[in-house]
């Protein structure tokens, strides 16, 4: 029998689901109706917020850092407070010690570099004398046991310093590339803070005007859902019955169902049982004669081998006796006519109507719909005048002014910085070219003076290598001294510039000194005070300004104009509640049409309940079922038969075996088969009825009650569930209005006028310039400064080295070795240089 799961997912396949799928559905209390939707508000503060930038992590990360400890080692000094408050107010005041003082550190580098600067050319000019004399950089005067441990030690430290360079170099390399980079996109982005800002103080009345004229938002959607209130109220409707609804038409139809599928196996149980007694009138016949004729046979003197067939030939008989199986004709005529109604048509009816609901109600409801829409379509008084009686700022248009003017005479400067970063660009470039060239010449020089020290042994070679390594060596030494004064003026110059900005500036912007410093009563002259710029009549800290602003504060928090401005007058929509309730108690949805079982159908099921299904004797049945057809089996009987055919010595005797072994055959295919599938269809039959019948009658009792109650239940529900929902639509037109005032309040407190914009360009500030532009530029003349320097060791080994790449000047040769002469006198040989 088909059970009321796998018909309520019938159902769903034949429509139910789209009503199924509704929000909320079967949700108790206001849930029913689904949630308000969220209003989407267009954002009336115009879209002047920055986005904040950020230095994307990577490999020179640890570089900058290692750069500004060392800064942090040079600068030692605080913040100087009272020395800029001097410089700002009284700039002539300004003494010099003071200042040499608090850059002591980098009076310090600069003695450093100035020592460099007058000891590498003079190095240079040395070098350049002893080199045309040829008392530098010349040859070993004579070979001795320590030379090689002295060459090697040499070499190492030539190839460790080299590669130092060479990191340096290639660092540098990248790290202006870097700062390059970063110019363009640093000078783009000042342009765009000063537009920001300029929006901030300029736009505030328009961004009023956009919030008032979306008070059509809330009137529009609350018009849209009026337009299909019955509609929604019925689905609720619909969604909190339909669990009882469908599953009463469940059950009615799951039992129709039983009801003629109980009615089918009864019919094909009787007139499968006709067709077993018929088969077996006609089988019983055959099988005598034939186990007749076979005892004949298998019991004469001349069948060998015959006595397992014998015993299988006496078991040749019928085994069930289908005349004995009980009637069922009574139960039959009492199911003549039955099912005189099609269940699946009238369920499909019954859903139709249960699912015409929300039609229904939108039917009924029209005429109140008309007067809501008359209250809804009205405009609040308050929200019309929002923008006249907001303060006015009488700063706003002179600094809209300024911030123009501003950003205007910046493009030029900006692309004047630009062009001189390119000139800086290419200078740091050719430098950094130069010291890789220093850098190629030690690898070269290394390379070829190994290969001629190697090749040394071949007393036939010219020696040309190591020579030409030498030289090399000579042409880098030659390159480094000249490469030393333009590049530690570069990086002295760099150093000075990127070192004070790091220590100066970034390092108290970052830390907060720099807007104390601001905030502090009388460090900035008057005509910097920003609060009278500003026209407040208070004064305004700039370090609780820009936390305000970075948290995303608008000015009216800021500038704490709630004191002035009474939003909340400007926000009463309770002009709509009282008229909407009114209207919404008028509402009626007849739901009496609705009736779960025809009259035909219940005939049905008090026909199946008053037939006595349930008391058939099925065992009767069963006793019958499980004999056998025939109690031999004759199919393997003729198989023995025809085995037995060919062993027999008498050729009469094997022909007649055969015969018979053919004749059981066809008997088997024609007669005994199609009683064994009839017992199979009878089995499943009585299988059928005798596990349905006995459940059958409980539910048909459960059905109708359940169906009698539910006929004078649903009106009262129905009632109750529509005063609920009227409750719940009314909450929820309000809730829009809500969101609007709530939006409204968020929009005017927190959104217009924010000044994001200024703590953003703050925030952009110090990462344009510590981390986008400081940093490259400080890592650069470090990795510069770091080249510069290991020059030093460079020119001494590369000098030293060369020495033992060049031939020695006295060096003993001969045409054969001592080595590899027996008894070998020694003789004076010619020298050879």
């Amino acid at each position: 029998m088909v059970r009321a799961p796998d018909l309520l997912a019938a159902l769903l396949g034949l429509g139910l689901g789209v009503v199924l799928t509704l929000p909320g559905a079967g949700a108790a209390g206001c849930r029913a109706l689904g949630p308000a939707e969220r209003l989407a508000f267009a954002p009336a503060a115009r879209a002047r917020w920055l986005a904040p930038r950020a230095r994307a992590p990577g490999p020179l990360d640890s570089l900058y850092g290692t750069v500004r400890s060392f800064l942090s080692v040079v600068q030692l000094n605080p913040f100087p407070a009272e020395l800029i408050k001097t410089l700002l107010n009284e700039p002539a005041s300004v003494k010099v010690d003071e200042v040499l003082r608090y850059q002591a550190g980098y009076v310090v580098c600069a003695v450093i570099a100035g020592l460099y600067l007058l000891a590498m050319p003079t190095a240079g000019l040395c070098f350049c004398c002893l080199r045309c004399r040829r008392r530098c950089g010349g040859r070993v005067k004579m070979e001795h046991k320590t030379m090689a441990c002295e060459r090697g030690v040499l070499m190492t430290f030539l190839l460790l310093t080299t590669l130092v360079l060479l990191i340096g170099v290639v660092t540098a390399f990248v790290t202006n590339q870097h700062m390059h980079e970063q110019m363009g996109p640093s000078a783009a982005a000042v342009p765009e803070a000063l537009l920001s800002l300029q929006g901030l103080v300029s736009e505030v009345p328009q961004e009023l005007q956009a919030v008032a004229e979306q008070f059509s938002l809330p009137q529009e959607q609350v018009l849209e859902e009026l337009n299909g209130v019955g509609s929604s109220i019925g689905k609720a409707m619909h969604s909190q019955l339909k669990s009882t609804v469908y599953e009463a038409l469940a059950s009615v139809l799951s039992l129709g169902q039983a009801l003629q599928v109980s009615v089918d196996h009864l019919r094909g149980l009787n007139a499968t049982s006709v067709e077993l007694q018929e088969g077996q009138d006609t089988l019983a016949p055959a099988l005598h004669g034939h186990r007749l004729r076979l005892l004949a046979l298998l019991q004469g003197p001349h069948c060998q081998g015959c006595a397992g067939a014998l015993n299988k030939s006496h078991t040749l008989e019928l085994g069930a006796d289908f005349s004995q199986v009980p009637s069922v004709g009574h139960v039959l005529h009492r199911l003549k006519d039955v099912p005189e109604a099609n269940f699946y048509s009238m369920v499909w009816e019954e859903n139709t109507t249960f699912n015409a609901l929300p039609i229904l109600a939108a039917l009924q409801t029209a005429d109140m719909v008309r007067e809501l829409k008359k209250v809804v379509a009205e405009q609040p008084r308050g929200l019309n005048t929002m923008r006249e009686a907001f303060p006015v700022w009488e700063a706003a248009s002179r600094w809209s002014q300024a911030l123009e003017e501003v950003e205007e005479s910046s493009r030029p400067f900006l692309e004047e910085v630009q062009r001189y970063e390119r000139y800086r660009w290419i200078a740091g470039c050719v430098l950094c070219s130069v010291i890789l060239l220093v850098v190629v010449c030690n690898l070269l020089g290394l390379n070829l003076g190994i290969w001629g020290l190697s090749a040394r042994e071949d007393p036939s070679h010219s020696e040309a290598k190591g020579e030409a390594g030498a030289c090399f060596l000579m042409v880098g030494v030659g390159f480094s001294f000249l490469l030393a004064v333009p590049l530690i003026l570069l990086v002295f110059s760099t150093f000075l510039v990127g070192g004070n900005v790091q220590t100066l500036v970034c390092q108290s912007w970052e830390s907060g000194e720099l807007y104390e410093f601001v905030d502090t009563p009388g460090n900035l002259p008057p005509s910097m005070n920003l609060s009278q710029l500003l026209g407040l009549k208070r004064n305004l800290s700039i370090l609780l300004a820009y936390e305000q602003c970075k948290q995303g504060a608008a000015l009216w928090t800021v500038l704490q104009l709630n004191d002035s401005y009474d939003l909340e007058k400007h926000l009463d929509i309770s002009q709509y509640t009282i008229k909407l309730q009114q209207e919404l108690q008028k509402l009626k949805v007849d739901v009496q049409n609705l009736d779960l079982l025809s009259p035909a159908a219940r005939r049905d099921l008090e026909a199946l309940q008053s037939s006595g299904l349930e008391s058939i004797h099925y065992p009767g049945f069963l006793v019958e079922i499980q004999k056998p057809v025939v109690n031999s089996d004759v199919e393997k009987l003729a198989q023995e038969l025809e085995g037995l055919s060919q062993t027999q010595g008498n050729a009469t005797l094997g022909q007649k075996l055969q015969e018979e072994a053919r004749g059981l055959q066809h008997l088997h295919q024609e007669k005994v088969l199609p009683q064994q599938k009839l017992v199979a269809k009878l089995n499943l039959s009585v299988q059928a009825l005798a596990s349905s019948a006995p459940h059958l009658q409980s539910e048909i009792i459960g059905v109708l009650d359940r169906v009698t109650y539910l006929k004078g239940e649903l009106p009262t529900r129905a009632t109750h569930i529509l005063r609920n929902e009227s409750e719940c639509f009314l909450m929820r037109e309000m809730s829009y209005f809500s969101q609007y005032t709530a939006w409204v309040r968020e929009e005017v407190t927190q959104r217009i006028a924010t000044c994001q914009p200024l703590s953003g360009a703050l925030d952009n500030g110090r990462v344009i310039l510590c981390d986008m532009v400081a940093d490259p530029w400080n890592a650069f003349w470090f990795c510069l400064g770091w080249c510069t320097f290991f020059l030093i060791p460079s020119i001494v080994f590369a000098v030293k080295t060369s020495k033992y790449f060049r031939p020695i000047r006295k060096r003993l040769s001969s045409t054969s070795s001592e080595e590899t002469q027996l008894f070998h006198i020694p003789r004076v040989t010619s020298l050879k240089l």
